[in-house]
């Protein structure tokens, strides 16, 4: 058990102390691949969809950055962080997937990893929630951190 950080000594759930930590810039990438179909991706022009609840992926980058703002109310042992920006892009990368990139930035004493990982689920969801009129047949198929920098180690995953 010693090797979570999330862990007493006693094997009962605690939050991290970053008191002790350096404050350094932090930032943290995360990407979302989304199956829509290609009887929803063929709704799609200049990269958007309005539907009747509004533009589907603006609405989408809204709801991702809200998302990441609400990590530590979503998942218990997240600090909450004074977060310094978010960038969410959302691409169609072919007949039937889009991809959703999630950038997270601040300057603080611990990761942003999970808050980029919810940004780019949020954003997947507000979607999904927005198309289903069309299809219910959406997937969300794989969320995984790319890039992590600051703090301990860098990390960089293959895309």
């Amino acid at each position: 058990m010693s090797d979570f950080s999330h862990i007493n000594k006693k094997g009962s759930p605690k939050m991290v102390n970053v008191s002790d930590k350096k404050i350094t810039k932090r930032t943290a990438i995360a990407k979302a691949t989304m199956f829509l179909g290609t009887e929803v991706i063929a709704r799609f022009t200049n990269e958007e969809l309005v539907t009747k609840k509004g533009p589907v992926f603006q609405t989408a980058i809204i709801a991702g950055i809200q998302g990441v703002k609400k990590t530590p109310e979503l998942i218990p042992m997240c600090h909450p962080l004074l977060i310094n920006g978010v960038d969410i892009d959302v691409n169609i990368t072919d007949t039937e997937h889009i991809e959703v990139l999630c950038k997270v930035t601040i300057e603080g004493k611990t990761g942003v990893e999970m808050e980029a990982l919810t940004g780019a689920n949020i954003a997947c969801l507000t979607i999904y929630d927005m198309c289903k009129s069309i299809s219910q047949k959406m997937v969300i198929k794989e969320v995984k951190l790319l890039e992590k920098t600051g703090g301990k180690m860098d990390i960089k995953s293959p895309s």
